[in-house]
């Protein structure tokens, strides 16, 4: 059965979704409950994460359109 993506690309693919994870779970923290908890408005998951995912997903787009060039 021959693959539709070559062996670079799902690697990228990998690699990408392994960013986008990681952009997500910067930004998981404790809820704003009936306390107010300031922490919910912190540099970490108002910027950090969601830069991180949004790298991640253009990062996944580049790795299924890339093809290597054929020599």
């Amino acid at each position: 059965m021959k693959q539709t993506l070559p062996k670079l690309n799902l690697i990228l693919i990998a690699v990408s979704f392994a960013i986008i994870v990681l952009g997500f779970a910067l930004m998981v923290g404790e809820p704003s409950g009936e306390v107010y908890n300031p922490d919910i408005f912190s540099f970490r998951r108002i910027t950090v994460g969601p830069m991180i995912s949004l790298f991640g997903f253009v990062s996944m787009i580049f790795a299924i359109l890339f093809r290597a060039k054929k020599k």
